[in-house]
């Protein structure tokens, strides 16, 4: 993007590929200024909210399944940070540029419970907080098959995938992630699936998806990590974010909250028939 721009030059003169090999004594010169700065999310009152609570420092939402968090390459708008800008207009100026309050992330697939800053203070306590895997979040997640171990953690590292760089997986040069499991309910009517109680110990892109397709338990409705079967029809992946803990960053109050599992995924789970505990 940048040697589109015209902002690479080589001993002065303008870049034209970005596949030149630089020999010994050349001078490459970078401008930044040519690359196209983020743009401003502009306030959108159309996009619906579900806002779980809110003081003057925080906002806890429960995100629909299908909606983007903030706008990015290919959702320039519509996003839940344009929602909120339209109600709470003062996180325009907190965090950073472009996806300003925004704390955490949900796929856009994925239903559930995120936190929103509403102050610079309660944005810096909240993702020193985070840093510190001082957040409780926990995620119901259905998935094919029934795991050997009940319960347990899995400790892989993830990064991109280096056959699709649209999809994470897990890789040798990856980062830490941690995603412990416990299993709930299994049925067997239709098809093997098993509800498993998720909760992050760290907050890497898919992490939740990746980590529980490496152990051949794909999430039930997951397209891009093979979760797709015909014997149960899902709308999207199976996974919901349930519950969210956290100390308040002003008044340091435990705070927690939870979220039922949305229509959709709980149609699909009716379909399912009847449930085994899983003691």
């Amino acid at each position: 993007m940048l040697v589109e721009a015209g902002g690479a030059t080589i001993d002065g003169a303008v870049c034209t590929s970005g596949k030149v090999r630089l020999v010994e004594g050349q001078h490459l010169v970078v401008d930044a200024g040519c690359l196209p700065q983020p743009q401003v999310p502009q306030p959108d009152p159309t996009v619906a909210i579900d806002v779980v609570y809110d003081d003057d420092h925080i906002i806890v939402i429960d995100k629909p399944a299908g909606l983007v968090v903030h706008p990015g390459a290919g959702n320039p708008d519509g996003t839940l940070v344009n929602g909120l800008l339209a109600r709470f207009p003062e996180i325009g100026q907190v965090g950073q540029l472009g996806r300003p309050g925004i704390v955490h992330r949900l796929d856009v697939g994925t239903s559930g419970l995120l936190v929103v800053a509403r102050t610079d203070e309660a944005y810096d306590v909240l993702v020193a907080a985070l840093a510190a895997r001082d957040v409780g979040r926990r995620y119901l997640a259905f998935v094919w098959g029934v795991p050997v171990n009940p319960h347990g953690v899995i400790d892989a590292p993830i990064g991109r995938d280096h056959r699709d760089p649209l999809k994470m997986a897990v890789v040798v040069d990856g980062k830490a992630a941690r995603t412990h499991y416990r299993t709930l309910r299994r049925f067997d009517a239709v098809a093997s699936v098993s509800e498993l109680q998720c909760r992050l110990e760290t907050g890497r892109t898919h992490q939740i998806r990746v980590h529980l397709a490496a152990i051949g338990h794909p999430v039930v409705g997951d397209a891009a990590y093979g979760g797709v079967r015909s014997a149960v029809s899902a709308p999207r992946p199976m996974l919901h974010a349930a519950a969210l803990s956290f100390r308040h960053p002003i008044s340091n109050v435990e705070m927690a909250f939870e979220s039922d599992l949305p229509a959709d995924l709980d149609a699909v789970v009716q379909a399912l028939g009847p449930a085994e505990s899983s003691n």
